[in-house]
């Protein structure tokens, strides 16, 4: 009895010892190795940016801002792809209305922040931060003491930063203005009761004269809000905007198009505005 039970757990070794040895021979004949067994170093995210341009009828600068933006991005190691939301219909310039709209876009290819920045603001100077700002900050990139030429206090016009959950947690910004101006000064009502910090460009070695270029012509003339010609406007300028933002801004996407300046390809986006003329009558001239 006790020989046949060796003799049994004798087998049963030498018929495992065969099928680990087979198996073995299996995983040589296919190719494997013991580094493929490993599992895979980390994935490394890499952010992405995207350059949102609320834009009309700025072609001039458009061919001047996107070489130098694309060169400057690349210069910093910033994946980035450049959008220029257009506004082709009739109504008065919204440029909030087409920032929402870029978020939109900005999502749709993959980017994780964003910036706004208008078209005939160029940084020159190297320092001028556009790297990944990190969820929870905005950051103001032409800050007062840099702005060629608006240094008040709660200033957060021309270039801000941010990323797209922060946006989307601030639900965008305002489409209740129409004409330049007064839309930054409603989001940063937004900002401050959101709680996010808000941070501006500091410590560089350039100034007001010299950190950024405005290329924007004495000749073109902007279609500002004011307390003359858009009272009712003018009125509600320091009132929080609680019903419009990103998640009800009404457009058409008419088109898009990629355009090339000298290597560096942009998208554009033609849109068009929907106007409510009982919430927002003057959004006709």
């Amino acid at each position: 009895m006790k020989l046949t039970l060796r003799l049994i757990l004798a087998g049963i070794a030498v018929i495992s010892f065969l099928f680990a040895y087979c198996f073995y021979l299996l995983f040589l004949d296919l190719g494997f190795s013991d580094e493929d067994l490993d599992p895979p170093p980390p994935r490394i995210f890499e952010h992405k940016l995207c350059v949102v341009v609320p834009y009309r009828d700025r072609a001039q600068e458009l061919a001047e801002f996107s070489p130098h933006m694309g060169k400057f991005l690349h210069e910093q190691n910033v994946k980035y792809h450049i959008i220029i939301v257009n506004q082709t219909d009739s109504f008065r310039f919204n440029r909030a209305s087409l920032i929402n709209i870029g978020w939109n876009e900005a999502d749709r290819l993959g980017c994780d922040y964003m910036v706004m920045n208008d078209v005939d603001l160029l940084p020159v100077n190297p320092e001028v931060p556009y790297d990944f700002p990190g969820v929870g900050v905005i950051r103001h990139i032409t800050s007062p003491q840099y702005h060629p030429k608006y240094h008040y206090e709660k200033f957060i016009g021309g270039i801000l930063m941010l990323t797209l959950v922060d946006y989307k947690r601030l639900n965008g910004m305002s489409n209740k203005y129409w004409g330049w101006g007064l839309e930054d000064d409603e989001f940063y009502l937004r900002i401050v009761d959101s709680k996010l910090n808000l941070t501006r460009v500091s410590g560089l070695t350039t100034n007001s004269s010299n950190t950024f270029r405005h290329i924007h012509g004495p000749k073109r003339k902007r279609d500002y809000v004011s307390k003359k010609n858009d009272l009712k406007q003018w009125k509600i300028k320091r009132e929080r905007d609680r019903i419009s933002g990103l998640e009800n801004v009404r457009y058409t996407i008419n088109s898009r198009s990629i355009l090339d300046f000298s290597g560096v390809t942009v998208t554009v986006i033609h849109v068009t505005l929907y106007c409510d003329l009982t919430w927002t009558p003057y959004c006709i001239s």
